[in-house]
């Protein structure tokens, strides 16, 4: 997790250096009136520098501070893996996963000044990760060890025959070499504002704990279908990196006052659907009741649900990767569509925001060096379980516990995948008459 720092370069040299190339290159074919213009307008900057430089340096060295503090941080951490092996039966809803993440909502340790500007303290992340090497499908927790009681506690007591293992990080053996291997990097986004909800298991109708196997729909089952269906000498892996989500933005008016944009947001769009309602030619400045359609109804009922829960803060990742005579470029479309049965279609649904897209023509990438960059880079980035922080920071997503708990559970008998394993025996309590 440790990064170099890298010290910031001297932006404010170019205040100077543009400045000059003006002077020098546009100025003499514009006539001495400008040429005059430009030796003022320089002269001053140089004048003001004792004011602005100082300021400047400050902010500079703020920053430089701030990444080495949070780097050294996250490098003191003790970090593990831990591998969930499901039962044979799993009967509990997604609500059981819900109840999980509930538990998870960690916002200590970056409490106090000294915490977060001296120590460098961060909230808790963790990344809940889906992986396929070569179709052999698992469910893996990244975290820091101190946690591992607390996340083994939550689950048992949702989950009471799962078994939880430590196991060693399955990215440490890979290393991107574009002579020997491929690689296809994806981050997920929401295709409207955050606040507006997915299609969760709730709409899907499995949130009762019975429920008939047979005619259940799991959303799930179309990701692990796909990772199970990855073939030799490939391997896809799948993320989900969260943190508590906080009011951490500005309120506008205010010095150091805090707002849930996340919220705000949400009563913006509820507040924006009402005035669509409003009978056409009304006095806005009059009060009058809105007359929503159905449609409005949803979508204002959706919202206040969707805000009425815990939230997260969230970075989605995807990685599929194989031998270069073994990588399959048409499941580069089912990755960019694995999250397709999550979409509400007048609410929310995801998309895509590929690492490697804008390079379509030969000139933008001579000989595929920015690809291959940025390939590396979105392998590091996936195997670090880096977005809320350096080396790659990403846009999160916000995200209620009902929506990861969507994405993110342990499916039942459903989920028939073969390369999807179980634990052969059931767990039983042992007969309370047993002779002593």
């Amino acid at each position: 997790m440790f990064e170099k720092v890298v010290i910031y370069s001297p932006l404010w040299l170019s205040a100077i250096i543009i400045p000059a190339l003006c002077v020098a290159f546009f100025a003499p074919a514009l006539g001495a009136e400008y040429l005059k213009l430009f030796s003022d307008v320089f002269a001053f900057i140089l004048a003001s520098s004792f004011f602005w430089f100082p300021f400047f340096l400050m902010y500079t060295f703020w920053r430089t501070w701030l990444l080495y503090v949070r780097s050294r941080f996250l490098y003191k951490q003790e970090w593990i893996l831990l591998d969930i092996k499901l039962p044979q039966e799993i009967t509990k809803s997604p609500l059981a996963m819900e109840t999980f993440f509930m538990s998870l909502r960690q916002t200590g340790g970056e409490t106090t000044f000294i915490d977060r500007w001296w120590d460098g303290k961060l909230r808790a992340h963790f990344s809940f990760e889906i992986i396929s090497i070569e179709g052999k499908v698992k469910f893996v927790i990244y975290t820091q060890k101190k946690y591992k009681g607390l996340i083994e506690s939550s689950l048992y007591a949702q989950y009471p025959n799962i078994e939880i293992h430590e196991i060693p990080d399955y990215t440490k053996s890979v290393h991107y070499d574009p002579k020997e291997m491929d690689l296809y990097v994806i981050d997920y986004e929401l295709s409207t504002p955050d606040p507006y909800p997915i299609k969760t298991y709730v709409d899907y109708g499995i949130e009762r704990e019975i429920v008939d196997e047979e005619n259940k729909v799991d959303p799930l089952n179309s990701v692990i279908e796909f990772m199970g269906s990855i073939g030799a000498n490939q391997q896809c892996w799948f993320q989900i990196i969260i943190r508590a989500h906080k009011g951490e933005q500005r309120k506008m008016g205010t010095w150091f006052g805090k707002t849930d944009k996340w919220k705000e947001q949400a009563k913006k769009e509820i507040e924006k659907i009402r005035k669509e309602a409003m009978p056409p030619g009304s006095d806005p400045t009059v009060a009058k009741f809105p007359n929503p359609t159905k449609g409005q109804q949803e979508r204002i009922s959706a919202l206040e649900r969707s805000i009425s829960k815990i939230a997260f803060d969230v970075g989605m990742r995807s990685i599929y990767m194989g031998k270069k005579d073994f990588f399959n470029g048409t499941n580069i479309t089912a990755q960019r569509s694995l999250l397709r049965a999550f979409a509400s279609p007048h609410l929310n649904s995801f998309g895509v925001t590929n690492w490697l897209d804008g390079f379509d023509y030969p000139w933008q990438d001579y000989n595929n060096i920015r690809k291959r960059r940025e390939k590396r880079k979105g392998l590091e980035a996936f195997k670090r379980r880096s977005f809320f922080y350096k080396p790659e920071i990403g846009k999160p997503l916000v995200l209620n516990v009902e929506e990861l708990a969507t994405i993110y559970h342990l499916p039942g008998q459903v989920a028939q995948t073969p390369n999807l394993p179980r634990i052969a025996s059931k767990k039983s309590q042992a007969p309370s008459n047993l002779p002593i």
